[in-house]
This record gives C-alpha cells, sequence and structure tokens, in this order.
C-alpha cells in the first residue's frame, strides 16, 4: 500500500495553482470537472502563461483563437491544455506543467471537439461540467452540449474567481510593481508637460512612459478643467486648471491601476482643502484593513465621513478586489459600478488578498478629483502600493 501511495505521488504534477483549493471549490459548486477558456484564468492555471501571438486579438479565418484547460476534481495529473498548433513551439520550451496537450486546433469547434475526446477519455463519468460562461462561444458550447449528451453545464466563475482571491508573495511583488511604475510614469508624464498640452498628448507620453518602464500600458482615463470627460481628446491644459490622470497597466498580467492629480501652476486653499477631503476617505478605508477583518468595514469609515461631508452629493466611494483582472474577488459590495453581490461583505479579509480604494468628486467648478490608491492585506493591517504623489503634482512642462 506505501508503495502504490508513493507512486501515485511521484505521478503528481507539481501545479501553480493550490489544487486542493480548486478541488474543495468545485466540489461546493457541484462540478466534476472544469473547462477554462478566458485568457486570464488560462494565465493563473499555467503559471504566467499567455501565448504571444494571440496576446492581443482572438480572430482569425472565420472563426478564433480558444484555448482550453481540461481540469478534473481531484485529478490534475488528468490536466490537459488544448490549444492552436503554433504552441507547440511553448511545449518545446517547457512551459506546460501537464503532460497532456493538444495543439491540433484552429478554430472554437475544433477545441471543443478535442475537449469532448479528452472529456470521454480521462472522465467517462463526469456529468457535471463546470464553463466560463461569459468566455465560451455559443458554437463551442453546441459542440460540447451534442458531444457529451449526458452531461450538465454550469458556471465555473465563482469557483475560479475564488480560487485566485488570495495572492501569492509572487504575484504580490508583480502587483506592487506594476502600482509603482504606473505612478512613477504619471508624475512623469504630468511633469514633461504644461500650458498648451491636449489632453491626448498626455495620453500618449504616459503611454510611452509606461512601456519604458517594462509596464505593458492598458489605458488613460484623463481629465482636464471643469470637464467630466475622461477619453483623451484635443483639449488643452490651461494655467489654474486640476488634471486627473487614472491609468491602468500591467506586468506579468497583474494590473496597476490607479489614479493622481496634477494641477497648472499653485493649488489654493479650496483645492488644497478638496483633495485633503477625499484623502481623508481613502485613509478612513484602510484603516480597518487586516487578516481577519470583516470585509465590509473597509466602507464604515468613509460612509460616515461622506455623510458629513458639505460634498456628500458629489461624493463617490468603492473599494474592490484587484489582481489580474479588476473588480476581482474580494467583492465587498453590491454598489459597485461592476456588478456583483457583495460575497465578502461579512466575511473576513484573508492575507495577500488586495484592495483597489478610490474617492471621486465631480465638483461643479473646480472638476473631477480623484484618488485611487492599491493596499494588500497582511497579517497585521495593510501595505500600500505605488503610494507616491498622492497630493497636488503640478505640471513641469
Amino acid at each position: 500500500m506505501l508503495e502504490e501511495q508513493l507512486n501515485v505521488a511521484a505521478r503528481l504534477p507539481d501545479t501553480p495553482f493550490d489544487a486542493a483549493r480548486l478541488d474543495r471549490l468545485l466540489e461546493e459548486a457541484g462540478l466534476d470537472a472544469v473547462l477554462v477558456t478566458s485568457k486570464h484564468n488560462i494565465q493563473y492555471m499555467l503559471g504566467g502563461y499567455r501565448y504571444f501571438f494571440y496576446a492581443n486579438m482572438d480572430a482569425h479565418g472565420l472563426s478564433r483563437y480558444l484555448p482550453c484547460l481540461v481540469y478534473v476534481k481531484g485529478r490534475p495529473q488528468d490536466a490537459t491544455y488544448v490549444a492552436s498548433p503554433m504552441e507547440d513551439y511553448e511545449r518545446e520550451l517547457g512551459k506546460f506543467w501537464m503532460d497532456s496537450t493538444h495543439f491540433g486546433n484552429m478554430t472554437s469547434r475544433q477545441t471543443a471537439a478535442t475537449v469532448v475526446a479528452t472529456l470521454q477519455r480521462v472522465a467517462p463519468h463526469a456529468r457535471h461540467i463546470g464553463i466560463e460562461t461569459s468566455f465560451l462561444p455559443v458554437d463551442a458550447y453546441e459542440v460540447l452540449r451534442d458531444g457529451l449528451p449526458g452531461a450538465t453545464f454550469g458556471s465555473a466563475t465563482l469557483p475560479l474567481e475564488l480560487l485566485r482571491a488570495v495572492k501569492t508573495q509572487a504575484e504580490l511583488a508583480l502587483l506592487e510593481d506594476a502600482s509603482t511604475k504606473v505612478v512613477d510614469a504619471m508624475l512623469a508624464a504630468i511633469g514633461r508637460h504644461g500650458a498648451g498640452a491636449t489632453k491626448a498628448d498626455i495620453a500618449d507620453a504616459l503611454r510611452l512612459e509606461e512601456i519604458t518602464r517594462g509596464v505593458t500600458f492598458d489605458y488613460c482615463l484623463i481629465t482636464m478643467g471643469q470637464s467630466f470627460n475622461r477619453a483623451p481628446s484635443r483639449q488643452t491644459w490651461q494655467d489654474g486648471e486640476v488634471l486627473s490622470l487614472d491609468s491602468g497597466g500591467n506586468i506579468g498580467g497583474y494590473i496597476g491601476d490607479l489614479c493622481r492629480m496634477a494641477i497648472l501652476g499653485e493649488p489654493d486653499a479650496e483645492l488644497e482643502d478638496l483633495l485633503a477631503e477625499i484623502d481623508a476617505i481613502q485613509m478612513a478605508a484602510r484603516e480597518p484593513v487586516r487578516a481577519g477583518a470583516r470585509g465590509g468595514d473597509v466602507f464604515a469609515g468613509p460612509e460616515a465621513l461622506l455623510g458629513r461631508s458639505p460634498q456628500r452629493e458629489r461624493l463617490d466611494f468603492v473599494a474592490h478586489g484587484m489582481g489580474i483582472i479588476s473588480h476581482e474577488a474580494p467583492w465587498l459590495t453590491g454598489r459597485s459600478a461592476v456588478p456583483y453581490e457583495p460575497y465578502h461583505a461579512d466575511l473576513p479579509l484573508e492575507a495577500g488578498m488586495v484592495l483597489s480604494i478610490e474617492t471621486t468628486l465631480l465638483h461643479p467648478r473646480r472638476g473631477f478629483i480623484k484618488l485611487e490608491d492599491t493596499v494588500a492585506v497582511t497579517e497585521t493591517g495593510w501595505t500600500a502600493f505605488g503610494d507616491a504623489g498622492r497630493g497636488w503634482n503640478q505640471a513641469g512642462g
């Protein structure tokens, strides 16, 4: 018996994710297996892998690139990666932890047919299959449904999201690096522009600043003056006007997403007070953050300050999870612009969770004023990533 157990252990792969945690989550969801088809979850479960050829696109010919990781509950040794023929180059470079790979799939229907054959081979008795309903094309689903007539299909989104809720030290390091470099890039872009610079000019400069720092640029939301319009445009920066820069960029897929404020000239007393009030709300949100604290308590301090503020009708506060995607677990409120249930509001925060905290003021005279910060939950409190430049940053061009 001992020899048999040792042989089984020797065959188990060293997965880059917590396979036991995934097995528990699948058991709780009543799923026998899961088909992972989103790029972000493929990346997570393959230890950071994202195929370079399709990094910025999916469409080809009359179909699309559709990778799929087949994972059977309790059997990581049977995990199979189904993807594009050219990914065999990556296999030769040792990019995959699983032994079973199938790279003959150039359409979404071909991927689904290979998945059907894989499940019939490794899990013929699996009856409840988890799928990522927002990331599975209709034509692929039809092939799965017809090829596995005895199976039922349910959403695997929740267990896959919960799997990523607590970050490893390596993931935290990537988030900190991305956050720090995004802020550094914003401050550099502000310092190189002044009167007459357009929103488009500054957004383009920010893109280059992030790329120079090794950050993959995702977006820039930018406002000037009294306007609340956050799209890059030919609007020019004028003396005395405020500027907000809200940018997302990633390193290794992990997002730095922060907002900082600037002004062309010197901030007057009113602007100093307005940003100080936003800062106080931000810091009140950090106050209860620690492992074991109730998730919803992050909102208690900010909501008290919002209720007393003369700007309360114009202020908005939210806190949400951050990682490979924005608004990932933990989910602390049901009032976010991105709709979801407050799953973690009454649950304890865990060390390794990461929160984005943001407060926005839409002032009719002074414009769009916002801070967005990133903090990681620790056993005794929190640590902030990219916390520079939280005051009024002055234009330098």
